[in-house]
């Protein structure tokens, strides 16, 4: 079984690259506490597996959610990032998530018709 994280970005926001990329680590560093919570033996699999990991879009909030309801009830580890407000964008404002560490197929169910980032 091959496992991946995947971090879902939202575009609608025009966060520059520089943010965009600090939300996408918060995503994957949450994910990864989350998935050593809730499927230990997933996080070290994945790890043996070189810790695969994909960033893809989505053009909006509600975009975003579905995708985040979908992974919930898939049973995988699933994380939202909410910005401070310290920068770009006001506090509160969920700008990503995080799905995985997890199994490929349970994933890609979720994710495979979204664009890369």
């Amino acid at each position: 079984m091959n496992f991946k994280q995947v971090i879902v970005v939202r575009k609608d926001l025009k966060m520059g690259i520089g943010k965009t990329s600090a939300q996408a680590a918060h995503a994957a560093v949450l994910a990864v506490e989350e998935c050593k919570r809730v499927h230990s033996s997933w996080l070290r699999l994945w790890f043996a597996e070189g810790q695969p990991k994909i960033v893809v879009k989505v053009n909006t909030l509600d975009e975003l959610l579905l995708i985040k309801r979908d992974g919930e009830r898939s049973n995988l580890p699933v994380v939202t990032v909410e910005d401070k407000g310290l920068t770009q964008i006001p506090a509160g404002t969920l700008t990503c998530l995080g799905i995985g560490p997890g199994p490929c197929s349970l994933i890609d169910k979720i994710t495979n018709k979204l664009k890369l980032l």
